[in-house]
Order: structure tokens, then C-alpha cells, then sequence
């Protein structure tokens, strides 16, 4: 199973950050929900700032192209081997930037790669 960051995750559960990290659970994969606010998904810690985290295939984005710039080294410092840009996220600079590291980008809908089998 892939081991997913879910980046911008929140405590609420009506946002599709939330949403995405329950499901990808659901589905059998590891995820590690990251956000700026404190709380949890399903009993799973939130964690703040940015926390090393080894062995990471891929980062899902559920922040705005404004707020990505700030995470661009830190993306790249897990060395993952994809990042889906999830409606609302997509950032021609950043996609440019990590297929230049060699990592595959993907203009997606977590939630509905899962749903389809595609993950």
C-alpha cells in the first residue's frame, strides 16, 4: 500500500482533505494527515509544521497554489514519488519543479482515484 501525505489536512470533517485521509485509510494505505491545525482524522494525529517523514510515495495537495510556495522544499525533502494536485490545487510552477526532480505529477481527485481503482 502507498504511503500518502494528505497536506492541508483539517479536523473538520465536511472538508475533502478530511475526507481523503479517512478514505485512503479505508482503502488499506497508510495516511499521515498534515495541516497548520491541530486536531485528528479518525484518531490519527494531525500533524503541524513540517514533520520528517520517511518513505513516502506520494503527497496528495489539498492547499491553494498560494499557500504551496511555502511547502515547496519541504515536498521535496520527503522524496515522493508523486503528487496529485486535487481540484483548486493545481500550480503549473510546483508540477514543473518536482517532474524536474523526477517525481510524477498528477492533476486528480484523490477521492475519486480510490473510488475507481486508480490509486
Amino acid at each position: 500500500m502507498k504511503k500518502t501525505v494528505v497536506l492541508g489536512a483539517t479536523p473538520n470533517p465536511s472538508r475533502y482533505a478530511y475526507l481523503a485521509a479517512k478514505k485512503l485509510r479505508a482503502f488499506g494505505h497508510e495516511a499521515i494527515p498534515v495541516g497548520i491545525r491541530k486536531g485528528e482524522i479518525e484518531g490519527v494525529p494531525i500533524q503541524n509544521g513540517q514533520p520528517d517523514i520517511k518513505d513516502v510515495d506520494t503527497v496528495t495537495l489539498y492547499l491553494n497554489p498560494e499557500h504551496q510556495r511555502d511547502y515547496y522544499d519541504y515536498i521535496f525533502s520527503l522524496q515522493p514519488k508523486r503528487v496529485i494536485f486535487n481540484p483548486g490545487t493545481e500550480n503549473p510552477e510546483l508540477m514543473r519543479l518536482a517532474s524536474e526532480k523526477g517525481i510524477e505529477t498528477e492533476v486528480a481527485c484523490t477521492l475519486v482515484l480510490l473510488s475507481v481503482g486508480n490509486y
